[in-house]
């Protein structure tokens, strides 16, 4: 688990291609690696990936098949700076909300424009995460826990901070950019509790005919 409270900027250094999988290798940055072992966990631009090789100045994981078709992952390139997260632990200050690091989908930025010292990011998440994105609500984009401005459709709007912009890579997004989002597991859960029994017939969802039904609407 994590907070969504990025610990470091890093950097792709290595993208080798093993049998439809891929090894990845990370350069940490000002990250502080004293406590990381083989077999931590550690959050690249939100997605949770388990440390197999400890670096000088890195680590190198494995990333599957599933998490290159699920998130951005299979379009990173050496270079490329990702946002960093170590696991928490029972200590750590919850300062974002709860992120599983894994990622629901692939969303793309629409438009950015500058307010005041902020700057309005427009993000189009895909329609089948839409119903759990809440206005005044949490997401996690590319590891970044951050609250829900403004929601129009299956967009939403987000206002990043100054100190945001320093510590991530947000300040470097521009419209087309694919990221991760993750949407908040309370959401998640919550549509799995109000299906009830029905949550083990296949394809069950919550719809506005299921709600009325069941007395809440």
């Amino acid at each position: 688990m994590f907070t969504g409270i990025i610990e470091a900027v890093g950097q792709v250094t290595q993208l080798e291609a093993r049998g439809g999988d891929v090894r990845i290798g990370v350069a940490t940055g000002k990250l502080d690696r004293r406590d990381v072992r083989l077999g931590d966990s550690i959050a690249v631009n939100g997605v949770c990936l388990t440390v197999v090789d400890l670096l000088r100045e890195g680590f190198v994981a494995d990333v599957s098949s599933e998490t290159l078709a699920r998130t951005t992952v299979g379009q990173w390139r050496v270079g490329d700076r990702v946002n960093l997260e170590k696991a928490l632990t029972p200590t750590t200050r919850l300062g974002g909300h709860l992120v599983s690091g894994h990622v629901d989908g692939i969303g793309q930025v629409l438009n950015r424009h500058v307010d005041a010292r902020s700057v309005r990011i427009r993000i189009e998440a895909p329609a089948e995460l839409a119903r759990y994105i809440a206005k005044k609500g949490s997401i996690c984009v590319d590891g970044v826990s951050l609250t829900v401005n403004e929601v129009i459709g299956a967009a939403f709007d987000l206002n990043i901070v100054p100190h945001t912009l320093v510590e991530t890579i947000i300040d470097v997004y521009q419209p087309g950019r694919a990221v991760n989002i993750e949407v908040d597991l309370i959401a998640r859960y919550l549509e799995r509790l109000l299906l009830g029994k029905q949550a083990a017939t296949p394809g069950s969802t919550i719809t506005r005919e299921f709600l009325s039904e069941h007395g809440f609407l």
